[in-house]
């Protein structure tokens, strides 16, 4: 009957000790070039697959759990401090519960599962999936825990954790309206409108606009949807947009980080903001509240949604979870500097 391989069938191959071959695994102590291929040669050979953590021989536990985040478009996750929150909060609660934590990029999905498998990781925290792109069944077939944040899912048997977007995007849209602006663009990314149910987090954010924009009576007026990436650059090329619609005095933009690059492109064609347009972001960023003006937006807290998110995870893993949950974080409105009434302004 085949066995699993073990460190001692390698170190028996390679005739060396198991320590060595711990050594050699692991990347520790000092083994010769000779040595080390030996035992690389011994590995390969008999199709010893070395778990890094110890304590998963004795457990089945590797004591690891995956982030897993969106990265089709370049720069998302190095260029956004959200993902940097998100991971200090996921990880926190992590530790405090015995396990490391590793970022899982997501470009192909099937790559990903692989990986996933390879590494035998606990549980997941996927982050911004759809039912609609089919990523959430893959996921299934894991059969590992899994927590969903920011994906709006709507299988009841899944465990998810979202602010309130809708009332977040209603809540900065009857901030301008307040404010007497009636021609209210927003940032909203570089996607077709027809395929915004693709992207939820989004779509409720809209939602929200809409809603606000239905109770003081305005049309929505689709050539108001700024389709450029919700990023540092992406913002900044709005600036660009707003010089062609002279009569739009207030920007909403789906990120904090858009709106960062936004005020520099505006500052850069020579407007002042919030006297020209006024701008709402989104996140509340830590570099928000130091902008000069200091940026008016949606506060979310992300490092407590990651908190929250691996608490659920951990429930789910000690099976305290038995039934599915969906957790609401609140939202609330920062008014800072870049907003004020409405008094348009030649900015040509």
């Amino acid at each position: 009957m085949k066995h699993d391989v073990i460190l001692h069938d390698v170190a028996k191959a390679a005739n060396v000790s198991i320590a060595t071959v711990s050594n050699v695994v692991n990347g520790k102590g000092r083994v010769s070039k000779t040595t080390m291929k030996r035992v690389q040669q011994a590995i390969e050979q008999l199709g010893y697959a070395p778990n890094l953590l110890a304590r998963h021989l004795k457990t089945n536990q590797s004591r690891l759990i995956g982030l897993v985040v969106q990265t089709t478009k370049p720069g998302r996750i190095q260029d956004n401090p959200f993902y940097w929150d998100l991971s200090a909060g996921a990880e926190e609660i992590a530790r405090d519960h015995g396990f490391h934590m590793i970022l899982v990029s997501m470009g192909m999905p099937e790559e990903t599962l692989d990986f996933v498998k390879q590494r035998q990781l606990d549980g997941l925290l996927v982050v911004g999936i759809t039912d609609h792109r089919g990523e959430d069944a893959l996921f299934r077939t894991l059969d590992i825990p899994c927590v969903y944040i920011d994906s709006y899912l709507n299988d009841p048997r899944l465990c998810q954790v979202c602010v309130d977007d809708q009332y977040g995007g209603y809540a900065a849209t009857k901030h301008l309206l307040a404010l007497g602006h009636r021609r209210i663009a927003l940032l909203i990314g570089d996607i077709p409108m027809d395929q915004l149910h693709r992207y939820a987090v989004l779509q409720q954010r809209w939602l929200g606009y809409r809603k606000a924009l239905d109770e003081a009576g305005l049309p929505y007026d689709p050539g108001l949807m700024i389709r450029l990436p919700t990023s540092v650059q992406g913002g900044y090329h709005a600036a660009a947009w707003l010089a062609n619609h002279n009569d739009v005095s207030a920007i909403f933009s789906m990120s904090d980080i858009a709106a960062l690059g936004l005020m520099k492109g505006i500052k850069d064609m020579g407007w002042r903001v919030p006297e020209q347009v006024s701008l709402v972001g989104f996140d509340n960023l830590f570099m928000s509240g130091y902008t000069l003006p200091a940026l008016t937006t949606v506060s979310q807290n992300i490092v407590q949604k990651g908190r929250v998110a691996v608490k659920l995870l951990m429930e789910l893993m000690d099976n305290k979870c038995s039934t599915s949950r969906k957790v609401v974080l609140p939202v609330e409105l920062l008014v800072r500097d870049t907003t004020t009434k409405a008094h348009l302004t030649d900015r040509q």
